[in-house]
């Protein structure tokens, strides 16, 4: 594990309960064990979260590089999505 650091942290009874109840489980050793655990689950989510915000930036940028769209209005699309749906209804029958 390299080179630990210790640091105090306070938790709501809540999650000290979570803390004990997976310790107690057998799952984990320590509290050290399952508050790591948390951390890197919380790192991997914060990363993925970041990623999808990249690739939304990009499918939006490259959406408007793309030009002006072919509807002028809701309605018109509102319109082609009733069209569409119609179409699938079609097809599944």
């Amino acid at each position: 594990m390299g080179k630990v650091q210790k640091i105090s942290i306070a938790l709501t009874p809540e999650l000290n309960d979570l803390v004990q109840e997976a310790v107690a489980s057998g799952r984990y050793a320590t509290s050290s064990e399952v508050v790591r655990e948390a951390l890197r689950d919380w790192s991997h989510y914060e990363k993925a979260k970041a990623q999808a915000l990249t690739n939304l930036q990009d499918m939006i940028q490259q959406g408007i590089d793309s030009g002006p769209g072919r509807f002028s209005s809701i309605e018109e699309i509102i319109a082609e999505a009733k069209i569409r749906h119609k179409d699938l209804l079609k097809k599944s029958a």
